[in-house]
């Protein structure tokens, strides 16, 4: 995992890939308590026995939204960020979903560094992102994503 202290430090790898993280399973009952959290109960999401009968996958498939959601437990293993007083989440920008993510499937993140700007004390960070499926081709989706890091 790398550790960022400073502006200088993330200029040092604008440009470049940072990893990726863990594989995390999607589970049915990920998928469940999502539908409960949002009240998107479509049935290509909840309903098994449908989805095997009628969805093209076959399965019941992982709300998009939910697959975003899950960048705050992937990122955090693949860099972390010192002496800042607060994160703030800025934009989602170019996101593209590109392969449905079927239900029992492992997910993991991949991050680049796409730019660095320093605002005066700000670190402005466009992180390129990639949500790969295991033993998949297509990404389930990609995009940049931009945090403001504020500095101590």
């Amino acid at each position: 995992m790398k550790i960022f202290k400073s502006y200088d430090e993330w200029k040092e790898v604008e440009g470049q890939e940072l990893g990726v993280s863990n594989y995390i399973r999607i589970t049915q009952e990920k998928i469940n308590v999502f539908a409960e959290a949002t009240g998107d109960h479509q049935w290509i999401h909840t309903d098994v026995e449908r989805a095997k009968k009628e969805s093209p996958f076959g399965a019941t498939i992982a709300h998009g939204y939910l697959t975003i959601s899950l960048i705050p437990i992937l990122i955090v293993e693949v860099f972390d960020v010192e002496n800042t007083k607060m994160t703030i989440n800025y934009s989602i920008d170019k996101l593209k979903f590109s392969q449905a993510v079927v239900v029992d499937s492992e997910v993991r993140l991949s991050v680049k560094v796409v730019a660095v700007k320093n605002l005066r004390g700000m670190l402005k960070t466009t992180l390129g992102i990639k949500l790969e499926i295991k033993g998949v081709v297509k990404p389930a989706y990609t995009g940049e994503i931009t945090f403001l890091y504020h500095y101590k």
